[in-house]
């Protein structure tokens, strides 16, 4: 088994990060909520760079490269709903995830996708997004949706894989933001960073996001290795992902203090955008209890899912 990425897909990732940072890099997110209009520019910028011929479902290689794509994503909290765009069917231009009691997704001012929808159980939908009822800065970009049953496939596992890669971006981002600062900040005469206090919330945060970033990569290895698991393993990595979120936003505006909540700090942008990401289509504990019904009794298979003593 091999969940490490690709040179390639690592190299990819690496030309969207700095593509996305010439084209404004925390700008971008800044921009959008002042005018949703831009949205729909973050799209035409990441064609230039071949987002959109990429095929998650033609091969391991494009899968690993759309993966390193959403994470370049969630780096800079791209406002463009890149991790859906990427799951689409060949009939649609997106996938969302939704809860079918009260469908909602990041779609709002993008009048001009065909979006379709999947509930966890399976079923595809047609979305359409409703009108804006809030600011971007209240909503994140997130509108109610209108579902009609629809037949055709619908690849739940892929819709909930991959934005846990963009979310994981963010989490890096937010870890790497806080480290940079506790290293520049002084306080009684020393910097941050050397208080041990400091160095044991860092530690917790960075231990949850690395548990992030090796389920991660074994969720996408499982979507193509063996698929009648997959979606039990896009659960385990959706309620890892949200869990290890609260900790990492929570640590980090910590050692930020008050500033971190303040806009002129990249991290104020990053928290509040990666709400969509940890509430859609559940939050924890409706999470946990799908992964449960799903997994029932017999638990996850995980790496190690011979029997024990089995010879």
């Amino acid at each position: 088994m091999r969940t490490e990425l690709s040179d390639e897909a690592v190299e990819y990732g690496r030309v969207a990060r700095q593509a996305l940072a010439a084209a404004g890099g925390d700008r971008l997110v800044q921009d959008a909520e002042a005018d949703p209009g831009t949205r729909a520019g973050v799209a035409d910028l990441l064609a230039t760079i071949g987002a959109w011929d990429l095929d998650p479902r033609g091969s391991v290689d494009e899968l690993e490269a759309a993966a390193a794509l959403c994470h370049a994503a969630g780096w800079w909290a791209a406002p463009y709903p890149v991790a859906e765009r990427l799951a689409r069917p060949a009939d649609a231009d997106g996938l969302v995830v939704v809860d079918t009691n009260a469908p909602a997704a990041r779609l709002a001012h993008l009048p001009d996708a065909r979006w379709a929808a999947v509930g966890l159980g399976g079923f595809r939908y047609v979305a359409t997004p409703r009108a804006p009822a809030a600011s971007p800065r209240k909503s994140g970009f997130v509108v109610d949706l209108d579902l009609d049953r629809a037949g055709g496939d619908a690849d739940l596992a892929l819709g909930l894989v991959l934005p846990c890669w963009t979310l994981l971006g963010m989490l890096d981002r937010a870890v790497d933001l806080t480290c940079g600062y506790v290293v520049e900040r002084e306080q009684f005469g020393q910097v941050l960073a050397s208080f041990q206090g400091v160095q044991f919330q860092l530690t917790e945060a960075e231990v949850e996001r690395i548990g992030v970033e090796e389920l991660a990569k074994y969720a996408l290895w499982s979507l193509t290795a063996r698929p009648d698991e997959a979606v039990a393993d896009a659960l385990a990595l959706r309620l890892a992902a949200i869990e290890a979120a609260e900790v990492v936003f929570r640590v980090t505006h910590q050692l930020h203090g008050a500033i971190g909540f303040c806009d002129e700090t990249v991290l104020s942008w990053l928290s509040r955008h990666s709400q969509p990401l940890r509430r859609l289509p559940l939050g924890v504990s409706a999470t946990r209890a799908a992964l449960t019904d799903r997994i029932g009794h017999q638990g996850l298979a995980g790496l190690f899912d011979d029997p024990v003593g089995a010879s």
